[in-house]
Order: C-alpha cells, then structure tokens, then sequence
C-alpha cells in the first residue's frame, strides 16, 4: 500500500475526497461489527481532522505534476503519444532490443544444443 500527502486544497486532494464520498454513498450503512479492525478514535484522529496542515510533496511527484500541467498547457499530450509509439520512441526501441537479443540467445543456445549430442 502506498501512502500520498498532497496539499489538502489540490486538485488530487479534491478528486480523492469525491471518490470517496461516491464509495460511502454508493455502499449501504451497516452495523459495526466485531472483526478485530481497529477504527481511528481518540484524540489523535480529532486533531489530524481540524488540523489543516499543508501536506508535504516530494520533488519526483512536484515535477510529475509539472510535466503533466505543461503537456496539457501547450497541448502536446497527443503529439508525444504518438511520437513514442514510432519508430523514433524509447518503448519502440528498447523493445526492439529485446527481441534481438531473444533470438540472438535462441540462436546461441541452439547452436550449444547441436554440439552436445554424440
């Protein structure tokens, strides 16, 4: 499980808390139960609900949000999208690699199998 702080104010925060109000509504209420889940009481969960702190954003998730904010801005999304399938993309060429490199080994273990029967 991988936890996210973001600002509470951003728009991730805000798209989070709607799917979570959709999953609550969406799921009908039901009685506590005893299953050995522990729910958050006390006065730690008060304060963490008033407190409004800014959440912290590390620097890879700060230029990921950059990057995305930029593509749509200059409305290069659909042009990088193709420009990475052709023949002039990572993903094409690394993949390209692979294959050679697959049928080089098929060739080579071939090759070894042939020699060691008498």
């Amino acid at each position: 499980r991988v936890t996210k702080e973001v600002d509470s104010t951003s728009k991730e925060a805000k798209s989070f808390l709607k799917q979570q109000e959709k999953r609550q509504s969406a799921t009908p209420a039901a009685f506590p139960t005893v299953s050995g889940v522990k729910r958050p009481s006390g006065m730690s969960s008060l304060l963490g609900k008033i407190s409004s702190k800014k959440q912290k954003m590390s620097t890879l998730e700060k230029s990921k949000l950059d990057w995305e904010n930029f593509k749509e801005e200059e409305g290069i999304v659909e042009e990088l999208a193709i420009h990475n399938r052709g023949k002039d993309g990572y993903i094409e060429r690394k993949a390209f690699l692979e294959r050679v490199d697959h049928r080089q080994f098929e060739i080579e273990r071939d090759i070894r199998l042939s020699r060691m029967k008498p």
